[in-house]
């Protein structure tokens, strides 16, 4: 690990000095992650991208992409493009990146399973802003949208999202 590191512990993620208060997926933290088991899986996982809606925020960091209208994340495991970015029209499983709610807003991209995905081992772990305090993600880390604005300017290309082994079989309090 190092200090520029996210780690998630048992009361949210610590990064830069602080605790940040965190939600985890709904399936808590495994060792064996699977797609759709709404589980957050264990390992250090590279910062890959950071991506934003221009119309709702302004740019977070330099590295920054802008999310673009009929972009979408595959989540289907049959599918050769399964947990890249892709573009609509696209008729496998897919998530809308550009949605009608605020959750991917802001949204940092992991290297889970990515980028040679091995099928059904899940797809996506995103750092994006939380429903509300304590309700859990499908899987991703989720931030007050004000502490994930000011996280995402202090990171760097090089940050890992840390998720030690010793929190797997169980879902985080106050994460």
């Amino acid at each position: 690990m190092n200090a520029r590191d996210l780690v998630l512990t048992g009361q949210g993620v610590r990064f830069d000095g602080r605790l940040w208060p965190c939600t985890v997926g709904r399936g808590g933290v495994t060792a064996d992650k699977r797609e759709g088991d709404g589980a957050t899986p264990v390992g250090a996982h590279d910062i890959v991208g950071m991506l934003y809606r221009p119309d709702r925020i302004a740019k977070p960091a330099g590295w920054a992409v802008p999310i673009r209208p009929g972009d979408l994340w595959s989540d289907d495991p049959e599918h050769e493009d399964y947990n890249l970015m892709v573009r609509a029209p696209y008729h496998a499983s897919h998530e809308a990146l550009r949605r009608a709610d605020p959750l991917y807003d802001l949204v940092i991209v992991t290297d889970w399973n990515w980028p040679d995905a091995q099928p059904g081992a899940g797809s996506a772990i995103f750092l994006h802003r939380w429903r509300r305090p304590g309700y859990p993600t499908a899987g991703c880390v989720a931030l007050d949208p004000v502490d994930l604005r000011e996280i995402a300017a202090r990171i760097t290309p090089e940050t890992r999202l840390i998720v030690p082994e010793s929190l797997a079989g169980r879902l985080p309090r106050g994460a």
